[in-house]
């Protein structure tokens, strides 16, 4: 019997409307003409999603017993490997989580052509919405209760 903290889950997924909301805001998504307040916002909403998607990972990972992951990359693999996303999805995914080093270390350099891209790419994809519905498909074909 696993377990998972689908409770803990959800608290995360709950705020990825709120986060799409934000990333997806017209006057955002050029985000290299974007001014001081929209530039910084944008940046906080991709660090919440991208710690979103790695806490979720790793509750899964943690839960059903998966292999241990060895970076936040890892963990979008193993997600991947496991089928909890799709190539497609851990495409985008993989590019959000290589942001956090820029985003919470080397902030002060930040690539803005780099995160306008992402910020197609989410929008496009509607990639963290798909994400929060994969999870959930899931873990209910694990039979994992809300």
């Amino acid at each position: 019997m696993y377990y998972v903290n689908r409770e803990q889950i959800e608290r995360r997924l709950h705020m990825l409307p709120e986060i799409v909301q934000v990333l997806n805001s017209s006057d955002m998504l050029e985000a290299q003409n974007s001014g001081l307040l929209e530039r910084y916002a944008i940046e906080r909403a991709l660090h919440l999603a991208l710690e979103i998607v790695t806490d979720v990972g790793s509750y899964l990972i943690d839960g059903f017993i998966m292999r241990d992951a060895s970076s936040y990359e890892d963990i979008i693999d193993i997600m991947l490997d496991e089928k909890v996303v799709d190539a497609g999805l851990h495409a985008v995914l993989i590019e959000l989580v290589r942001l956090r080093k820029p985003l919470v270390q080397e902030y002060f350099a930040v690539d803005r052509v780099a995160v306008t891209g992402l910020l197609k790419q989410l929008k496009e994809a509607e990639a963290l919405t798909v994400f929060a519905e994969r999870v959930r498909a899931y873990l209910d074909q694990e039979g994992i209760e809300s």
